[in-house]
């Protein structure tokens, strides 16, 4: 394997756990070895419409996360990392068929913990002829120096803004540091592909996506985290701002986590964004206004 070096003393994620995933030993992700493990791929039709467009984004859903969230709506991949195991050579057929099924790009989500096996499978499959963008859907839990090492394999970062309170990161995801982690990320995100960029027929071609996913009484801190955004990143940036959260996993434990986001509660999120020019982007139906697209 061209990069196990960086899986014998892993370090590739904020939680540098530094252990010898190749000798079996498990870091928080709970990975070992070189393979991959994969909970499904397929055409999928769900994402913003610049990604979806009209043939859909050939999805690769990576079992495991470098994130605990108690309310992770994917927990069977992500948490019980539910899935088969593929080899790098097998990862490179995978994108390779999702291109032949005529997908407008590769998705790949929740791959942090698999950067090293996923930068060789590209490799791979570019000189076999892969051809379409390249998406990194991420939880935005990443190191900016593992992000530097995709730079040339990556074509647009799909990313969230989970929280602007590390107090409530830690609670909720186990994740240390996770604000200033996360924006140092989107910054070098955003130096490596700056705005959106589309075909005519407006189709992503590279850029950058930001979502932000709504939590109820106020946990996720989004209007801190749309202030950043207008500070550090522009006004030209497209944000997705998300309203679908609901009570699963161990979020019934959590009085605070146990109910969907009132509409007031989004409303109030979009009307802000408004109010600093962030425009650009996707909100829902029910509660939208001024230049947001429908979603």
């Amino acid at each position: 394997m061209k990069y196990s070096h960086l899986l014998s003393d892993c370090n590739i994620c904020p939680r540098k756990c530094g252990v010898n995933r190749l000798k079996g030993e498990k870091g928080v992700c709970g990975v070992i070895g070189e393979n991959v493990k994969i909970a499904s791929f397929n055409i999928h039709h769900g994402e913003e419409p610049p990604i979806s467009g009209y043939n859909g984004s050939g999805t690769i859903f990576f079992s495991g996360c470098n994130l605990k969230c108690v309310y992770c709506q994917n927990y069977p991949i992500s948490q019980m990392r539910y899935g088969k195991e593929y080899s790098i050579t097998e990862l490179a057929e995978i994108m390779l068929n999702l291109q032949d099924r005529k997908a407008h790009n590769l998705n790949l989500v929740t791959g942090n913990h698999y950067i090293p096996q996923i930068i060789e499978a590209i490799e791979i499959a570019k000189k076999r002829g892969l051809t379409i963008p390249i998406v990194y859907n991420t939880s935005g839990y990443d190191l900016t120096d593992t992000l530097k090492l995709m730079e040339n394999h990556i074509d647009l970062y799909l990313v969230d803004m989970r929280y602007s309170n590390d107090e409530f990161a830690v609670k909720y995801s186990s994740a240390p540091n996770y604000t200033e982690i996360n924006r140092q990320a989107i910054i070098e995100m955003y130096r490596q592909k700056g705005d959106l960029k589309t075909r005519k027929d407006g189709i992503a071609k590279s850029g950058v996506i930001i979502r932000l996913l709504v939590l109820p009484n106020n946990i996720s801190g989004t209007k801190k985290s749309l202030k950043f955004i207008r500070n550090n990143i522009g006004t030209d940036i497209h944000l997705s701002i998300m309203d679908q959260y609901f009570p699963t996993y161990k979020a019934k434990k959590f009085p605070e986590l146990n109910r969907k986001i009132y509409e007031r509660e989004y409303g109030e999120i979009v009307e802000f964004a408004e109010k600093l020019s962030l425009t650009n982007g996707w909100a829902q139906e029910s509660v939208i206004r001024g230049d947001y697209d429908k979603s």
